[in-house]
């Protein structure tokens, strides 16, 4: 009895599925509703039987065709409602079908909310167990290769779902805190403190403020909250698994690009062309340059860091779409920051430039050790090679420099003269140039070793007794080119004593910058031993130009045969009178700017002249013919007086405030 129950009760429900189920998702429900509503109406039951239903419908109507002549053995029944014949041959509906179909109701569900599905984490669960579900159905669909037709409706159904992923995706990470409770603590915006603001940039933009300066590059940027890092690596293993591993990895790219370009502009870094940085004004690209160096540290020892490791985290285990995604995420800023150095490299290589492509250059060399393990996967392999290529054209250019120190120097006209033959601004220049650059020793001995290829690795170690390495050969050849051309500017002197003193002058000043700097370590002992051979050349050339005709004057000849009457040397006393005056006259305008070597030439002017003033004073003075019309008009303290106020008339003069327009370049003493 148990038995015809259920097949009465199995086929009243296929009777109502016939009468209510006019398409095939109508007929799945009302199955569906009454295998849940009563333990003995399975699916499997269900299906069979209506499988048996549609069979001997069939089966009924051949066999009244075929006898219609035979009497019945009991009153007729009511006939069963007509079986379409589409319906009566329609295959019984197979697991991965209704498997399909669950999955199309239930994903269609979620992706047609509109709210964020993570904003409910039920809903979240819900969504990712389905979506792995039709992952593991798609797959199984291809593996038997038998229904092409459902395999495709899987797929659609597949995009549908990713799409919705990718978005749930996006928003996770441009707006975890719209699905996330904000974390105690963490950054949090101060109001009271004050943020600097790029000024108007002319495009009618709001004003970017202006990150503070970071001394401090131990640190690591979490842009996500833990939480949303955990829900954003689910959706991207579930991408990952489905075949969508590449639009994931340009998903995160484009969500994160955002936040790394507002980071780098907060640094007040701008985008120029390689045009416009050649014709920026330098004081405006030394602005640049000075706001450069510090964003460069920020990104790629900060910012691109934390990247990589929110990368990292995210897709953990899904390589290689972690480096993919992180490749796309930096490429644009990292290279913008890399361009404007190659653009600083290939613009002009005026001397004064060279100080500020130094600091460039050592905030690139310093940071590429550390870029390694960040660029170490083969996608991001080649912006490590473009940090360390704008390395190398940023240590070619301060090479560039200083050959362009040279060929100035050498082309430098000698038209206007120094007066009182003064320290010349060239030498002032060129010598505080040096020396400054010599706070950089260093840097220059790895440039000018020219092993660039070796940067990032271990330092070149200098060698303070080695007056031979390569910059020390460069320097000591840009002063052999000061040198020469100081020799030719002193031939504008028309008065040879006067040149004499400019090259002291010029020769002194060079020897006390060497001394008082590292550029003595770099030109060596035997460098300085010649240069201060020729500053005492240049001072007994000065004595005997200047005072030969003084000293000849005051040759008196010995007592006895052969010794000049009175007459004769009341001549050379008047002749001495004379050329005194003359040449305090004009020599009290010259100048020696040291104080010792001004000392030490009049001292030796001294010595020379006094006694033998005195001694003709003194042959006047012991002649009878000569004491009647003896006149001492200097007695040997008032020549020696005289003497001593030489030298000084210059030394108070500013010339045009310590610079001096020669040709077409302005030298300042000021580096």
């Amino acid at each position: 009895m148990a038995e015809d129950g259920e097949e009465k009760l199995l086929a009243t429900v296929q009777h109502i599925v016939k009468t209510l189920g006019r398409t095939d998702t109508m007929t799945e429900d009302i199955l569906k509703v009454f295998s849940n509503y009563d333990g003995r109406l399975s699916l499997d039951k269900l299906y069979a039987t209506r499988a048996a239903a549609a069979a001997a419908a069939v089966a009924a109507a051949g066999g009244a065709g075929a006898g219609e002549h035979s009497v019945p053995a009991s009153p007729p029944m009511p006939p069963p409602p007509a079986v379409p014949p589409a319906v009566a041959a329609m295959p019984a509906v197979t697991s991965l079908e209704r498997t399909v179909r669950t999955l199309d109701r239930q994903i269609s569900q979620f992706v047609a909310m509109d709210r964020l599905i993570w904003a409910d984490s039920a809903d979240a669960d819900a969504f990712l167990e389905a979506v792995d579900d039709l992952i593991g159905t798609v797959q199984e669909l291809d593996a038997a290769g038998t229904n092409r037709g459902l395999l495709d409706r899987a797929d659609e159904l597949l995009s549908r779902c990713m799409a919705r992923l990718e978005d749930e995706f996006r928003a996770l990470i441009e707006r975890p805190d719209d699905v996330a409770p904000p974390a105690p603590g963490g950054f949090a915006s101060d109001e009271s403190e004050e943020e600097d603001y790029d000024a108007d940039d002319g495009y009618g933009d709001e004003p970017i403020p202006i990150a503070k300066p970071v001394s401090d590059f131990d640190v690591v940027i979490d842009a996500l909250p833990p939480g949303s890092v955990s829900d954003v690596h689910q959706i991207a293993r579930r991408m990952v698994d489905a075949g969508f591993g590449r639009e994931c990895a340009e998903a995160y790219a484009a969500a994160r690009r955002g936040f790394i370009d507002e980071s780098v502009a907060r640094l007040g870094i701008r985008a120029r062309t390689i045009d416009e940085v050649h014709s920026l004004p330098w004081e405006e690209l030394e602005f640049d340059i000075a706001r450069w160096i510090p964003a460069f540290k920020m990104v790629f020892r900060i910012l691109i860091p934390s990247e990589r490791r929110l990368c990292d985290r995210v897709f953990d285990g899904l390589a290689p779409y972690g480096d993919l995604a992180f490749v796309a995420a930096v490429r644009t800023q990292a290279l913008q920051l890399i361009s404007f150095g190659d653009a600083v490299s290939a613009a002009s290589r005026a001397p004064e430039r060279l100080f500020r492509v130094i600091d460039m250059y050592e905030a690139v060399r310093d940071l590429l050790p550390d870029l390694d393990p960040v660029f170490a996967d083969p996608y991001s392999a080649a912006l490590r090679a473009e940090v360390s290529a704008v390395c190398n054209t940023l240590g070619s250019s301060i090479k560039g420099i200083f050959m362009e120190l040279e060929n100035l120097i050498r082309r430098d006209p000698a038209r206007v003269s120094v007066p009182g033959g003064g320290i010349h601004p060239i030498t002032r220049y060129v010598m505080n140039y040096l020396r400054a650059a010599c706070g950089s020793r260093q840097t220059l001995e790895e440039v000018m070793e020219g092993d660039l290829g070796a940067v990032g690795g271990a330092a070149i170690a200098v060698d303070p007794d080695r007056p031979t390495s390569s910059l020390a050969v460069h320097i000591a050849w840009i002063m052999d080119v000061l040198h020469k051309n100081l020799e030719t500017k002193s031939k504008i002197y028309r008065d040879p004593p006067l040149a004499s003193i400019f090259l002291m002058n010029n020769g002194k000043y060079i020897i006390h910058k060497v001394n008082d700097s590292e550029l003595g370590v770099l030109l060596g002992d035997e460098w300085m031993k010649q240069m201060m051979s020729r500053v005492r050349r240049w001072n007994l050339e000065y004595q005997r130009g200047a005072w030969a005709k003084v000293m000849s004057v005051l040759q008196t000849g010995g007592p006895g045969i052969g010794s000049l009457p009175a007459k004769a040397l009341l001549q050379k006393l008047r002749m001495f009178n004379g050329y005194l005056e003359e040449i305090c006259a004009i020599q009290s305008e010259w100048v020696i700017a040291d104080e010792q070597l001004r000392e030490d030439v009049r001292a030796a002017i001294t010595d020379s002249v006094k006694p033998a003033y005195m001694g003709l004073v003194s042959r006047l003075k012991s002649s009878p013919e000569a004491a009647q019309d003896l006149f001492i008009k200097h007695s040997p303290e008032d020549v020696e007086a005289r003497i001593q106020h030489l030298f000084e008339g210059v030394s108070k003069i500013e010339v045009s405030g310590g610079k001096m327009l020669l040709g077409e370049t302005v030298w300042s003493s000021q580096i």
